[in-house]
């Protein structure tokens, strides 16, 4: 028999699944441990113009769908009115069958604003209306509580004085807003403003950058900083392939000095200095019981003509198909040596890699905490149905599934919080499909611990949060 269009047991596929869904993973709060929720929007209580600015205004996974759907750009990011880009956008998503903004979009509708209606042409005059009357009412502020969201981290730069965190801490938000340090400007040296960006760095932190080694001194101090205003996570982009032989000191200083010179760096030249960033930094986090986020996998700005006219950011990047394995494994080598390395978190983009790095996960483990180095969830271009499950099979398959600490919006958008429920579903339909098949015990304390732990539980305590 036909199922109903996401009824209430929507990706629940078994009697296990929806009662391990309904009884314990809905109602549980979120931990968001990496988000890119711009803070000022928090500490001003921002409001939204119309549905256009919350859903369309900064969201370049819709914008993907829309060109591919054949909309023209000025409906997109471009000089069109707002109600026409939402009419574009509603027109585009029917065609989107198998997408997971599909499903997003829907659960956005109903679990935001009580909306049942199918998004399409037709309908979206009527969306227009009903959606915008109720989000006038609503403010980033309501929607932080109405997803029952507990702790939400932001991605902050090492220079950030931090002030809207601190304006947050001090407000009435019952929702913890905290800091994570995200140094994607130092560790950028190839680009244009880097220069720049050491003399802010400096300025902020007392150092004054003239070498490599001042560098790394600046960075520790603003992490001592950040810890202060309740950081515990670090975030980093691992766009370029880590050397699995690195560098002396002193040849790593004269690469420094060449940059401070004008010069631009050899790939290779530039992934040697990403490498002694990330491994002089660990330390620090490791002394602060800090995780240290690794996202692997991504080719950022393909289209260049557009990267001149829209910027970063807009819906161009793409997974690579760097070689990780030997060079992450230095890295990670490198640290344990050391006894300094701290809680990582591999994030893997390119899903021909799942298996590489959820098995080299397992040679770091030192039993310490449960699931020191953890095999992320799926995150961006993997974050979707099969994506999901794929994830949730390879870490089963390679390491324990019940210390995972679940998964991320990696957002801009308040209104992405949904996408915690279509997670748990699909956590839900996982689990109780190993179940249904003999496979695990129908063990309703041991399930209800994954599941919670999954959901809630692991991420605060894994987090120190």
């Amino acid at each position: 028999m036909m199922k109903s269009f996401m009824d209430q047991d929507f990706l629940l596929d078994t009697g296990v699944a929806q009662q391990l869904y309904h009884d314990i993973a809905a109602d549980l709060p979120i931990i968001d441990y990496h988000s890119h929720l711009p803070p000022d929007e928090i500490a001003n209580r921002k409001s939204w113009r119309n549905m256009t600015e919350l859903w369309l205004g900064g969201d370049h996974y819709k914008w993907r769908l829309m060109r591919s759907a054949g909309i023209d750009e000025s409906l997109i990011t471009g000089d069109a009115d707002d109600e026409a880009k939402f009419n574009a956008f509603c027109s585009a998503l029917p065609q989107a069958i198998g997408n997971p903004i599909y499903h997003w979009s829907h659960l956005e509708l109903r679990r935001i604003f009580g909306i049942d209606t199918i998004i399409n042409a037709k309908n979206a005059p009527q969306l227009w209306s009903d959606i915008n009357a109720k989000l006038a009412q609503m403010d980033s502020w309501s929607m932080l509580k109405q997803a029952n969201v507990e702790i939400a981290c932001t991605t902050d730069d090492p220079a950030d004085d931090l002030l809207d965190h601190q304006r947050i801490a001090n407000s009435s938000l019952t929702t913890r807003v905290l800091p994570a340090f995200r140094p994607d400007k130092a560790m950028r040296i190839n680009d244009a403003g880097f220069i720049d960006y050491l003399a802010k760095l400096s300025q902020c932190s007392g150092v004054e950058i003239q070498s490599f080694k001042q560098l790394i001194l600046a960075l520790a101090q603003r992490i001592e900083f950040f810890h202060l205003q309740g950081a515990r996570i670090s975030d980093h982009a691992v766009d370029l392939a880590l050397p699995p032989q690195t560098m002396s000191d002193a040849e790593l200083e004269v690469v420094f000095q060449q940059r401070l010179a004008g010069q631009l760096l050899s790939p290779a030249a530039q992934s040697q200095y990403l490498f002694a960033i990330l491994s002089q930094l660990a330390p620090h986090y490791a002394a602060h019981q800090w995780t240290m986020c690794l996202h692997i996998g991504a080719q950022r700005n393909n289209n260049q003509r557009q990267l001149i006219r829209l910027g970063a950011d807009t819906g161009y990047d793409a997974i690579s198909g760097m070689d990780v394995s030997l060079g992450l494994a230095h890295l990670l080598d490198t640290l344990d040596a050391q006894q300094c390395l701290p809680k990582t978190m591999l994030f893997c983009l390119n899903p021909n890699l799942n298996e590489v790095l959820s098995t080299l996960m397992g040679c770091y483990q030192d039993g310490s905490i449960a699931g020191k180095v953890q095999f992320g969830p799926a995150w961006w271009f993997n974050d979707h149905k099969e994506g999901n499950l794929q994830q949730f099979i390879t870490l089963a398959n390679h390491g324990v599934f019940g210390a995972f600490v679940g998964m991320v919006t990696d957002s801009r958008s308040f209104a992405s919080y949904p996408r915690h429920d279509y997670f748990r579903r699909l956590l839900c339909r996982q689990v109780g499909a190993w179940v249904e098949s003999g496979e695990y015990p129908h063990d309703e304390a041991a399930l209800s611990q994954i599941i919670r732990g999954v959901c809630y539980d692991n991420a605060k305590k894994y987090f120190s949060l």
